[in-house]
């Protein structure tokens, strides 16, 4: 059932007699009204959204044309802010198009932006059935690309623009005087190859994570030796029924990762098993028991049984379960395939955050029995992480372990949240020390799997009301959430 989740946040002001550049500072060493920030005691934006002077003449950047970015960029028009949606794909929503052939978790009605929906019905759109869960290409085609076509974001929208970097107009991270008042600078390469900067009032960042797949290694790392057979492994959700089926028919292929996408895949070529011969299937995780996928209830039906069918395929011997494996190297095998080299993690203790668990390696007492395992092809699982380098120069406040913002981190652990347990949140705890400054949808949740869009959706309302000025509807965050299970993600949302 759905249950309603409200959540109102109280706006600490940050005074002018605040201390300036923290405990023993001369105040002459920065101005008052920004010395909070660097001295690193207020995480939350200064009380006043940007915009006004200089900065209120420049637009807002938006990283990201996928869901969330092209809702960011709905939500800013509707409040009259001049903005720029840069992509670094030809298309909007290429990042899901790229597993288009995978179904969603979510139905219809969790998967439109309110305000999106307006805009589109007004241009004679036709909203699908709320009730079904479309393919991610359905998404693209029936709601990015039409949302994206919209004269009044197409033409913001430049598609083929790589953003590189991320900083303040004439300063590093380390300068503090005057910081909050200059503009930021993004470096962008254009589809010729040029490189320039632009200047913006603010940045948001919906960039995803997509384009950043964990390691296959379980500490975090690469495998040692990888390079010599990469030409066997496989980034995660291919299309093992369609343009990716020669690839894995008649093969042994082996899925790490103990998320969803693994799910997904592994039923795919339980499938493919039945009719293409010598066809076998293995799943290597690094736990015991593959406790992220399971038959605990969950509202979004389709993400339930999809646990469920996995655990019948492993049960029958379709699926090959090949539990507490660490990796630590990859070789070619005698067979010219893949040779996983790792240890028995089964007496060893701890754990990791991310799909498959790639995010942080185990730490135990004592030293593990070694382990081979013989195959094929790997598909890599693992799940995402955040593309950080970009924002080097920019003052961030993320959580050590998810990295995500800092205050936002507990709320979505994924040791102790499913998506539906995630508590509504806005713009005061995406904040950073670094004024104007956001990151939203799936990349906001750091190496945690447990986006909605439906989630991003509210993130994004939050910050642009914030940028707007409008304290009160930013402070205000609202949002109803279906009740889930254990719950994972691929990038655009698949819960």
């Amino acid at each position: 059932m759905l249950g309603a989740m409200t959540s109102f946040i109280d706006l600490t002001p940050v005074g002018s007699d605040a201390p300036a550049c923290g405990p023993g500072s001369d105040s002459a060493c920065c101005d008052p009204a920004e010395a909070p920030l660097a001295a690193g005691l207020v995480t939350g934006p200064v009380a006043q959204p940007v915009g006004t002077g200089r900065l209120s003449t420049l637009p807002v950047a938006v990283i990201g044309a996928g869901p969330i970015g092209l809702a960011a960029a709905a939500h800013l028009h509707a409040r009259g802010i001049d903005f720029v949606v840069l992509e670094k794909r030809d298309t909007p929503g290429a990042a899901v198009a790229d597993w288009g052939h995978t179904r969603l978790f979510s139905p219809w009605e969790h998967l439109v932006d309110p305000v999106t929906k307006d805009l589109l019905e007004a241009a004679g759109w036709t909203h699908p059935k709320e009730s079904r869960a479309p393919y991610g290409k359905e998404l693209v085609e029936q709601y990015v690309t039409p949302l994206a076509e919209l004269p009044v974001l197409a033409a913001h929208i430049r598609t083929g623009v790589e953003v590189l970097a991320v900083t303040r107009e004439g300063m590093d991270r380390s300068r503090s005087r005057g910081r909050a008042e200059a503009p930021f600078v993004v470096r962008l390469r254009g589809a010729s190859g040029e490189v320039r900067d632009e200047t913006f009032r603010a940045v948001i960042d919906a960039s995803g994570t997509w384009a950043n797949p964990n390691p296959l290694g379980s500490n975090g790392l690469e495998p040692l030796g990888l390079d010599a057979v990469r030409d066997r492994i496989v980034p995660a959700l291919p299309d093992v029924l369609g343009s990716d089926r020669a690839r894995f028919a008649g093969k042994h292929v082996t899925v790490v990762g103990a998320g969803h996408s693994a799910a997904n895949t592994l039923i795919a070529l339980a499938g493919l098993a039945r009719s293409e011969e010598g066809t076998r299937v293995s799943w290597l995780i690094r736990s015991p028991k593959a406790v992220r996928v399971t038959t605990a209830e969950d509202e979004l039906e389709g993400r339930g049984a999809l646990g469920s069918r996995v655990d019948e395929l492993v049960v029958s011997g379709r699926i090959d379960l090949v539990p507490s494996f660490e990796i630590v190297a990859a070789e070619e095998s005698p067979s010219g395939g893949v040779r996983l080299v790792g240890r028995d993690a089964s007496g060893v203790s701890g754990g990791a955050v991310g799909e498959g668990g790639s995010g942080g390696g185990a730490a135990g007492g004592g030293a593990a029995e070694s382990r081979v395992h013989d195959t094929d092809v790997v598909v890599v699982s693992t799940g995402f992480r955040p593309d950080l380098d970009m924002l080097r120069e920019l003052r961030l406040d993320l959580d050590e372990v998810v990295e995500a913002p800092r205050a936002l981190a507990d709320m979505i652990d994924p040791n102790e949240h499913s998506c539906g347990t995630v508590s509504p949140h806005g713009f005061k705890e995406l904040a950073h020390p670094e004024p104007g400054f956001f990151i939203v949808g799936m990349k906001s949740y750091g190496r945690a799997p447990t986006f909605l869009l439906k989630t991003g959706y509210e993130q994004v309302r939050s910050v642009v009301a914030w940028l707007a000025g409008d304290v009160e509807s930013a402070s205000r965050v609202e949002l109803v959430l279906p009740e889930t299970g254990v719950c994972s993600t691929v990038e655009g949302g698949c819960c």
